[in-house]
């Protein structure tokens, strides 16, 4: 067990060091001019054109990385759109390299201590999907937590027109008033609007960065309310009313699946368990099984059962609300 465990050691050292030197040193660097820079910096003539359009927020702190990912947008855009909605400040190119690193080095230890090659790139291949894993539960949990605090925001608007105020000063004290996720969310549109962006085209790139249908209700009623004229306080009255009882059948929903929910984790579960279970208490029948080929395709076949049992099992108590 000593031989494995400093390969391991080994692996797992230059993964991180290829990591640092590809990625934090970089970005380590870059912070570090940034921070002379604005020391050194005296004070200049205030520039006759101002740019208030912020740069496009760069894939890759690897200029070669950076301009191949801008080039791959097709494939990177729905990744940069997930880490913008999970409020997460990693790059595209961090979470690639990230699961590359994982996967490789998980690769290389399966194989050195299995012998297996499939083994080894099945192990690979599930470890380098982590750092997606955490992104989309990142981002689940944030849109999770503005559902919450949506219908708060909604009445702290209604509450401002009610009193007097004007639309986008209920913007603004949403974005100043509510904790985060809603808050800055609510600044980003209000910022927008205020440097010249009409407020219209603002309303739908909030819609946009933000996927629920709760949202895309609040947009329509706004900018329905602009077109045609109404009580928008009164409209938003109604759909904080409307989103609490959605959200209140959402967590009824849960509940109720909470058992199949349950059910299908431990299933899921449970044959890697064994699986560890037998490698370490009698790893010959496990080594058997991998050394010969019709057994290694037996693994194969369990997994890809496994898989399929779980989307199903996931698809039976995803019930729509």
């Amino acid at each position: 067990m000593l031989i494995p465990a400093i390969i391991f050691g080994v692996v797992l050292s230059i993964v991180l060091g290829a990591y640092w030197v590809f990625v934090l040193r970089l970005e380590q660097s870059d912070e570090q001019a940034l921070r002379k820079r604005l020391q050194a910096e005296v004070v200049q003539e205030v520039p006759k054109r101002l740019k208030l359009a912020n740069k496009d927020k760069r894939l890759s702190e690897v200029a070669t990385l950076n301009t191949a990912l801008i080039r791959a947008n097709r494939f990177t855009g729905s990744l940069q759109r997930s880490l913008t909605q999970a409020g997460m400040q990693a790059t595209v190119g961090t979470i690639l390299l990230s699961s590359a690193c994982l996967g490789l080095g998980t690769y290389v230890v399966v194989r050195m201590l299995t012998f297996s090659t499939p083994m080894g790139v099945g192990a690979g291949l599930f470890v380098a999907m982590i750092p997606f894993w955490i992104v989309n539960y990142k981002k689940n949990q944030r849109l999770r937590q503005f559902e919450e605090q949506f219908p708060e925001a909604i009445d702290l608007i209604a509450r401002a027109l009610r009193a007097g105020h004007a639309f986008t000063t209920g913007l603004a004290m949403v974005a100043e008033e509510i904790k985060k996720p809603v808050g800055e969310e609510f600044k980003l549109l209000y910022d927008r609007q205020n440097f010249g962006m009409p407020l219209p085209e603002a309303m739908r790139a909030f819609a946009d960065r933000i996927p629920l249908v709760d949202a895309r209700f609040f947009v329509t009623a706004v900018l329905t309310q602009r077109e045609t004229g109404g009580n928008l306080g009164e409209v938003l009255d109604n759909l904080a009313s409307v989103i609490r009882d959605r959200f209140r059948v959402k967590r009824q929903v849960r509940v109720l699946t909470a058992h199949g929910r349950i059910t299908g984790w431990i299933l899921a579960a449970m044959p890697p368990a064994l699986a560890g279970m037998m490698f370490i208490t009698v790893p010959s029948h496990m080594m058997m099984m991998i050394n010969d080929p019709i057994g290694v395709q037996m693994i194969v076949g369990a997994l890809v059962l496994q898989v399929l049992g779980t989307l199903t099992i996931r698809k039976l108590v995803d019930i729509p609300y």
